[in-house]
């Protein structure tokens, strides 16, 4: 073996190596140069370790589909009054069906051309003629509530992970579970009810007009009239603090929803120095917004949201440019989360919380401390061992292992990897593992001195000899720590990764490194005698 072969197996472990220790640096200590801050990140923390919230959400999809039946019903409605095809009583039943009455079959016969032609996705349930009228029962079709079920959950996925970001949090993990629930972890969170509350909230903003032409009382009194609705918004007093309930009665429909924002912000008011959400509307909505306030000056409109009535000015005049404000007394923190909900979107639908768990920060550090450890414990056991049973050959191994262990935390701080308590024990794992191929090594290398082999000879014929089963033993592993990382939850992909990595790093300083130091000390130092 030439000393250029050598010299550069050498070069090619020392670059590696110290890139590993570039990576691991920020872990160790913050005292260190502006190249590091820009190019590398410490290792995060998972839940369990530094502590945190864990939350399973169940996204009521069931609600997605009731929406979009309504919204499909009043559009419906308008097509037909359009068209003038004659009906009557257009309600909704039981959530998810829409009932209507013709009053002949000639619109019976425009009605099913109406369903064919612009709205593909409904289908008639059934029907039944009650004293010379039809009364037909609408649903939506069931690929079609598939497909809503489906996009209620990416969107609410999407949508909390962009509120999640906005709020703050360092690594949290947002990941679906079967068809209606969300697993969310956030490391590290201070305030986990104000989380909950950013997180839950649906979001859904409503323009509504006031309906000043009927009395509210009548209305509060059970004559609601037809097409209105009665929603409540409350009043802070000031010098008490006491919130009073108010009733307002309100179009139902609605002028202009949330999806039309472009912008939300926290801004301070200049004359009473209190926070208010200002809003920014894309240029569909500013040009709706233009009409809207055009044609209703002098009206009050209500902007309502999650169906709680925030303000109803007046307008005063026509409003363009697309800006528009909520009001209220917003705490700074509630202004700003309020803001985060609306730039990132309303929830399709709602969300319910099914399990809720919060983990202590001194929790945390107990189960840091106790996997510190494990770690020095079980190293410290693994390199006596070493030395006591092959001597100076057991010293290359330990450097290899120490080594290892730098691969593996420079690797997890390289890929942004999080660090959890299972994951401690896939290391402690690799530890074992480590110097599980070196003993593999030495008794081959064992077995060619018995034969009055040279210790070249015996060196390389105890690798060659052990490489094969090394990698059956390791690639098999690596298999099933893959598979646990793919299919696994949370904790179990916490000691999938580490154990992913450990596999690889363990293989690369146990067969690479160790060679490079054997053939150092045999071709270059031309010893005589392997100390095994």
């Amino acid at each position: 073996m030439s000393d250029k072969n050598l010299k550069a197996r050498g070069i090619v472990t020392l670059v590696i190596v110290a890139t590993a220790l570039f990576f691991l640096m920020p872990s160790i200590t913050q005292k260190l140069p502006s190249v590091w801050k820009g190019n590398a990140d410490k290792i995060h923390l998972g839940l369990d370790l530094q502590g945190g919230m864990h939350l399973v959400l169940e996204v009521e999809t069931e609600k997605a589909v009731e929406s979009a039946m309504e919204r499909i019903a009043n559009d419906l409605k308008d097509v037909l009054m359009e068209k003038r095809i004659r009906f009557r009583h257009m309600d909704r039943e039981e959530g998810i069906f829409t009932t209507l009455e013709l009053t002949d079959r000639e619109a019976r016969t425009q009605f099913e051309k109406v369903l064919k032609d612009g709205f593909p996705s409904v289908e008639i349930k059934s029907s039944e003629v009650v004293d010379g009228k039809e009364k037909i029962w609408l649903k939506i079709n069931n690929k079609q509530i598939e497909a809503i079920e489906k996009f209620a959950l990416e969107q609410s996925l999407e949508t909390i992970r962009n509120r999640v970001d906005e709020f703050g949090v360092s690594e949290p993990e947002i990941i679906p579970q079967g068809k209606d629930r969300i697993l969310i972890q956030l490391p590290g969170i201070k305030d986990p009810q104000r989380a909950i509350s950013l997180i839950g909230k649906t979001a859904l903003l409503e323009f509504k007009m006031l309906d000043e032409e009927h009395s509210l009382d009548e209305a509060l009194g059970g004559k609601v009239p037809d097409g209105d609705i009665i929603a409540y918004g409350y009043k802070v007093e000031s010098e008490t603090g006491r919130r009073t309930k108010i009733p307002y009665l309100l179009r139902n429909k609605t002028l202009l929803t949330g999806e039309s924002l472009e912008d939300a912000n926290v801004t301070i008011s200049d004359r009473f120095g209190e926070p208010y959400v200002s809003l920014k509307f894309d240029s569909q909505g500013a040009k709706d917004f233009e009409r809207i306030t055009a044609q209703n000056v002098r009206k009050r409109l209500a902007i309502v949201l999650d169906g709680m009535v925030h303000s109803a000015p007046v307008i005063q005049e026509r409003i363009s440019g697309g800006n528009a404000q909520i009001t209220g007394s917003f705490t700074m923190d509630e202004a700003h989360d309020l803001a985060i909900v609306l730039r990132a979107g309303a929830l399709p639908a709602p969300v319910r919380i099914l399990e809720q768990r919060t983990v202590g920060p001194s929790l945390g550090q107990d189960s840091i401390d106790r996997g510190r450890l494990s770690i020095i414990v079980g190293t410290i056991l693994v390199i006596l061992f070493m030395v006591v049973y092959y001597n100076l050959s057991g010293v290359v191994a330990d450097i290899a292992l120490f080594l290892n262990i730098i691969l593996i935390m420079g690797a997890l701080a390289a890929f942004r990897a999080t660090l959890t308590l299972p994951g401690i024990a896939g290391i402690v794992l690799t530890i074992g593992m480590a110097v599980d191929a070196n003993v593999l090594i030495f008794e081959r290398i064992r077995e060619e001195l018995r034969l009055g082999k040279s210790p070249r000879a015996s060196i390389a014929g105890g690798y060659s000899k052990a490489l094969l089963t090394i990698v059956d033993a390791n690639v098999t592993t690596l298999i099933a720590a893959l598979v646990l990382f793919q299919f696994g939850t949370g904790p179990v992909k916490g000691f999938a990764v580490t154990l992913s990595i450990g596999i690889v790093s363990s293989m690369f300083t146990a067969i690479f490194v160790t060679r490079i130091l054997y053939d150092y000390f045999v071709w270059d130092r031309n010893i005589k005698r392997i100390s095994i």
